[in-house]
């Protein structure tokens, strides 16, 4: 993993302010090319030195729009004032104990979280990542069952630890070794390329499912535990379930006596315009696990279910012991994140901005013919990159492209690059967002279009000038 200096990204100049780190660009790069592990994701080019609300400055002072909160987690924006307070005091006052050990801060949380849940959704904990809560809350619904199959979308993406990568399919799969046993996979919802269609060429979502389900039952051993499941499947290609569906999930789930987990990782604490995602389909499933967005940006995470299912677990012997479990720093700053989100509304803001986001969406998609789709729910929006005729690069190449002519003009937004998926913007700038910043960004992002583009005809029309090839309008 050698990053390359260059194109006044990295070009050793000071980071240009008063603050702890005083090293140049290069000196930070030759150290991470000298022992920085390549763990499979690419590293941008680029040293980021500062953020604040909505956006970071690199070293030379260049601003650059933040469009995916960060790993989709700041929901506050950066450096958030009341955040940062939070940190300062809890950290001189209490930062870390023995997991045996409970602290006020825990309690308050506990207390708040259940308060903004659903009945019966009445008992929880703390922990940090997204892949910890996945795997505890499968390893919950396994004691409480006493069963071991597990069912996850196709285009799923739930961590890449034992359980929870074992109920990821989007990715990473291969060069592992076996998965833990009982894992069963379902039909992704994809409403662009499914195969299931209605007469007029609807998609037929509700013939997928009961396709999915009789496969189900036929390779199901009898030992059925849980359904995981994301409200909007992000990785897998910012996939909103369809209205109804999670409903339709949920009653058969109870019909063979499994139980639902709702992982709201990047759906939770208001980003879809819903507190919890999946409040729009007026169910209630068995579990909720928050990571992400609960912590604004910092590691917490938490697992939520109900009073019987914790007692089903302990009486079968359930244990969950980590060195983060309940700590008390990070809890109290979980208490401050949701009552920032329930104070200032955020979640009508979300819905708002939502709207705003996905009609400059609906827009650029109008005006740029590479744009597929656009699809999501709130401020996690996604557009699905496609070639036009004539330029020989697929989706994810092409989107590629585009978000780094966007990163050069100062937006950072997300492309989805996995094997077998077309390329795909996952768009969740924080809440706080301004309708001027989010505007800003969609203009950034039609410049990048447009001149990435343009690019690609212009070298299209020399190679018909030099006859390497049939001229194709890109128009």
């Amino acid at each position: 993993m050698t990053i390359s200096i260059s194109n006044g990204h990295a070009n050793g100049h000071s980071n240009g302010h008063d603050g702890p780190y005083k090293q140049s660009d290069e000196q930070v790069w030759k150290k991470v090319n000298k022992s920085l592990m390549n763990i499979g994701v690419p590293v941008t080019p680029i040293l980021i030195r500062r953020a604040e609300g909505v956006s970071m400055f690199d070293s030379n002072g260049r601003e650059i729009l933040d469009f995916t909160s960060g790993q989709m987690s700041s929901i506050l924006g950066h450096s958030h004032p009341e955040i940062c307070q939070v940190v300062a005091d809890q950290v001189g006052r209490l930062d870390h104990l023995l997991s045996t050990f409970i602290s006020e801060p825990v309690a308050d949380l506990a207390d708040l979280l259940t308060s903004l849940m659903p009945d019966p959704l009445d008992k929880t904990f703390f922990l940090n990542t997204g892949s910890e809560t996945t795997e505890a809350a499968i390893k919950l619904a396994k004691c409480a069952s006493g069963k071991f199959e597990v069912i996850g979308f196709a285009a799923s993406y739930h961590g890449l630890t034992g359980a929870a990568g074992a109920a990821t399919y989007s990715a990473a799969r291969k060069g592992g070794g076996p998965v833990m046993p009982g894992q069963l996979v379902f039909p992704t919802p994809n409403a662009l390329r499914s195969p299931f269609r209605k007469a007029d060429g609807s998609y037929d979502w509700e013939a997928e499912m009961s396709f999915g389900w009789d496969l189900i039952d036929r390779q199901t051993v009898g030992q059925l535990a849980a359904f995981i499941v994301e409200p909007i499947l992000s990785t897998g290609g910012v996939l909103d379930l369809p209205v109804g569906y999670l409903k339709r999930l949920h009653g058969e789930c109870k019909r063979r006596g499994m139980y639902l987990i709702v992982d709201e990782a990047q759906t939770g604490c208001g980003r879809t315009g819903d507190l919890w995602a999946f409040q729009r389909d007026g169910i209630v499933p068995d579990f909720v696990v928050l990571s992400k967005t609960l912590g604004a940006g910092l590691p917490l995470g938490a697992v939520v279910t109900t009073s019987e299912i914790a007692e089903a677990a302990r009486q079968a012997g359930f244990l969950w012991l980590t060195t983060h479990l309940n700590d008390p720093a990070t809890a109290a700053i979980g208490v401050k994140v949701l009552e920032i989100v329930v104070r200032e509304d955020l979640t009508a803001r979300a819905k708002h901005l939502g709207g705003l986001l996905r009609q400059g969406l609906l827009d650029l998609q109008e005006k740029h013919q590479a744009i597929a789709d656009v699809r999501g729910r709130g401020l996690l929006q996604g557009i699905e990159i496609t070639a036009p005729p004539g330029i020989e690069l697929d989706g994810t190449k092409l989107g590629a492209l585009v978000a780094h002519k966007a990163m050069d003009l100062g937006l950072s937004c997300n492309i989805v690059n996995l094997d077998g998926f077309a390329g795909v913007f996952r768009i969740a700038p924080p809440l706080v967002i301004t309708e001027q910043e989010l505007q800003r960004g969609l203009d950034i992002l039609d410049d990048a279009f447009g001149q990435v583009l343009q690019g690609l005809k212009k070298t299209n029309q020399e190679k018909v000038a030099n006859g390497v090839h049939t001229p194709v309008n890109l128009d």
